[in-house]
């Protein structure tokens, strides 16, 4: 499980340090390197899984394979705006271009646990964002009692 918020400086590279409780949580592979799927998010943020999480993310899309027209696009532009990646020996990870663009990342970030995954978020839409939605937890028994949005009505 992923918990927790640290804030980091984006290098030139692209690369950012994940912190060691995050690291934990992430997957190893074959040679012993730790490994993250890093996607697009909801909200400007980047989701950030590891190998257990991104095959549940996987089992829930692929329930709907070949399913509607918008089932469809999500899936594709999920895909197309994932990478697998491996955090170098000082515990850095190298964020694409486009996903950095995609989450508006610029030098200063946040990494935050998020349960099944952390979100990498540029601070000042992190900290507007927390901010904005800090009060729903003086409402969080309203908030998870309530059927989804899209089940409402």
């Amino acid at each position: 499980m992923f918990l927790g918020e640290s804030a980091h400086t984006l290098d030139d590279k692209g690369r950012v340090f994940v912190p060691k409780r995050l690291q934990e949580g992430l997957s190893r592979a074959a040679d012993g390197t730790l490994v993250a799927y890093l996607t697009r998010g909801q909200d400007t943020c980047l989701y950030l899984f590891n190998e257990e999480g991104f095959q549940r993310a996987l089992a829930e899309m692929n329930t709907r394979v070949f399913g509607a027209e918008d089932v469809r696009a999500v899936q594709r532009v999920f895909f197309a705006n994932t990478t697998r990646a491996e955090l170098d020996a000082s515990g850095r990870i190298l964020i694409p271009e486009k996903l950095r663009a995609s989450a508006k990342l610029a030098k200063e970030i946040v990494m935050i646990g998020a349960g099944e995954r952390a979100e990498i978020w540029a601070r000042e839409t992190w900290e507007k964002y927390e901010g904005a939605n800090l009060k729903n937890l003086d409402r969080m028994d309203r908030v998870f009692s309530a059927p989804p949005a899209n089940e409402a009505n």
